[in-house]
């Protein structure tokens, strides 16, 4: 089920289950047109947990080298939705031993016996999509070694889970679920026999999405970069089963590749993983780079703003900054409140960084993750920069309201580097006030400039600061900057409290200086991630002051100390995969 819509409503469950139960009246395919070659990319680290017995799904963990996975009472719809998509089968496949082959074989076909005839929440578009495609990519290692009534069965239950799509693929949300059910839908319509007819309208729709959820900048309305190389990925896969069967790709469908190459280049870090912004994560080892390879989508030049993101980079140095309004309506349903925020990685080690998608750990930290305070970026009073609307009644859904509506951009290249400059008025309506931020890197990727602001810029905005100057006794307005640090980066207080230095693992020493207007803190954060059990402690760079005129500024650098300068030169000549700009 579609992440944007978990809790379906009653008549949606219904006409699901009713359409798997007409699907299983259908003929059954006998057998492949041609065999599939297996395009996903699994995690041989987990596939071998799996194997040890180790679940780990959706940040719970079932420890049980005996209990078969259908057997075990899901935690939460996350877990489940996860096991029944079937991208285990990308892990398991990934080990390809004995034992591996066993424990997929028994897991798809207790798939069949537990759910084959049309029950359980697997039956809805999106993730028969998800497992359509896994079945038929690794169909070669399920059917190894497996007698005629195993395969009869195996088939059989493909034929009604492809009819299934035909039939319920609009049922699916707009976005990443539909892109699921569609691909599914011409992966199995195509690699079927007797299933042929069923493709054609699937590549039509295809096309239509991508025209239509595609933007002109190669962007989806979520913002969400992970998402994006997932929707990018599926279309990959997409062209190259048409490609293969004879059949030509759509022209919206190929204009919708060359669009997406480019802004998801623009989001990835020169450590190659995906900048962390709107729920998603760094994305899974590997795929981007060979989704990006099998596009055939040659690499150029990338103006203006990606997605609504700002790039600037320089050496071995990446900096990219959420540069317009989040987003909104049901887009908004994973938003963060992230506007201005900013993520830098040096070479292949993240420096700062976002908290990330709580999600996994719960509905407290799914919220917390969302806030500002979990961006590295400046916030008022420890307030977000846009509120969270309560939960919609019945879905539980939390859109982002009150957000940034205006936020001016301007980048430009220097003599000597790069600068951002952009601004938003996400506090304007409670404290007058507009958050402005300057960037700028030097040309050999050694040095940020920074400088934020608070701003009261006119009549009414002045007026309303007043109130709120008032309000607090005159104390002034407070106002948090923070710098997120990754989990491997270990950093200090030094020179009497006045700066922080930072190392990496890579041995580079980076260091944290303030104009000595604010206090300068280190406090403990943490990092979240996707696949893990718990969030992972880390530390974030605090300054503090508070705002009692209506131009407050803040100024710091980031720096890379001199004295390691040599040893960085020989990494980057040493370590043949990091990633030159």
């Amino acid at each position: 089920m579609s992440k944007y819509d978990r809790m379906a409503s009653r008549g949606t469950r219904l006409l699901n289950r009713y359409t798997a139960w007409k699907a299983r009246k259908q003929p059954a395919a006998t057998g492949f047109v041609s065999q599939p070659e297996p395009r996903t990319i699994g995690s041989f680290a987990r596939g071998r947990q799996l194997v040890a017995g180790n679940l780990l799904f959706a940040g719970y963990l079932v420890e049980s080298d005996t209990t078969g996975l259908w057997d075990v009472e899901a935690p939460d719809f996350a877990f489940e939705a996860e096991r029944q998509g079937c991208t285990w089968l990308d892990d398991l496949a990934a080990v390809g031993d004995l034992k591996a082959r066993s424990k997929a074989q028994h897991w798809v076909w207790g798939w069949i016996d537990e759910f084959g005839k049309g029950t359980g929440p697997g039956w809805s578009p999106d993730l028969t999509g998800r497992r359509v495609i896994r079945w038929i990519n690794h169909a070669l290692f399920l059917l190894s070694g497996q007698d005629k009534r195993a395969s009869d069965a195996f088939y059989r239950s493909l034929s009604q889970q492809t009819w299934f799509l035909s039939q319920r693929w609009k049922g699916a949300s707009p976005g990443l679920p539909r892109f699921e059910a569609l691909t599914g839908l011409i992966y199995a319509g195509l690699a079927l026999k007797g299933c042929e007819e069923l493709a054609d309208p699937a590549v039509k729709a295809l096309a239509q999405d991508c025209a239509q959820q595609i933007n002109a900048e190669g962007g989806l309305p979520t913002r969400n970069p992970e998402e994006l190389l997932d929707v990018f990925t599926l279309l990959t896969w997409a062209a190259a089963a048409l490609h293969e069967a004879g059949r030509s790709v759509p022209r919206e469908h190929h204009a919708a590749l060359d669009r997406i190459a480019p802004t998801l280049r623009a989001l990835r870090h020169s450590d190659g993983a995906l900048a962390r912004f709107h729920g998603g994560g760094r994305g899974q080892e590997g795929w981007l780079d060979h989704a990006l390879a099998a596009s055939h989508v040659p690499a150029r030049p990338f103006e203006g703003l990606a997605m609504g993101f700002a790039r600037l980079s320089a050496r071995r140095t990446s900096l990219i900054i959420d540069a317009t309004v989040p987003p909104v309506g049901k887009a908004s349903y994973n938003a963060h409140a992230s506007t201005l925020a900013f993520e830098l990685t040096s070479g292949r080690r993240p420096l700062i960084v976002n908290c990330g998608a709580g999600e996994n750990f719960g509905l407290e930290w799914r919220r917390a993750g969302r806030a500002t305070p979990s961006h590295s970026a400046l916030c008022i009073e420890g307030h977000s920069s846009a509120r969270l609307a309560a939960p919609q009644k019945g879905t539980g859904h939390e859109f982002l309201i009150d957000a940034p509506t205006d936020v001016p951009i301007e980048r430009e290249d220097l003599v000597d580097g790069y600068r951002f400059q952009g601004a938003h008025d996400g506090y304007a309506k409670s404290y007058g006030v507009t958050i402005a931020r300057s960037l700028e890197l030097s040309v050999d990727g050694r040095m940020v400039s920074g400088e934020d602001m608070v701003l009261a810029l006119d009549d009414a905005a002045k007026k309303r600061f007043d109130r709120a100057l008032d309000a607090g006794g005159l104390r002034g307005i407070g106002y948090d900057l923070r710098f997120h640090l990754h989990p491997d980066v270990d950093a200090a207080l030094d020179l009497g409290g006045a700066a922080v230095s930072m190392a990496l693992k890579s041995g580079e020493i980076w260091v944290f200086r303030h104009d000595g207007q604010c206090d300068l803190k280190l406090e403990t954060s943490v990092y979240l991630e996707k696949a893990r059990l718990k969030p992972r402690q880390s530390l974030q760079i605090v300054l503090s002051g508070r705002a009692i005129q209506y131009a407050t500024q803040i100024r710091w650098t980031l720096s890379k100390a001199q004295e390691t300068a040599v040893a960085v030169r020989d990494l980057a000549r040493d370590d043949p995969m990091a990633y030159e700009e």
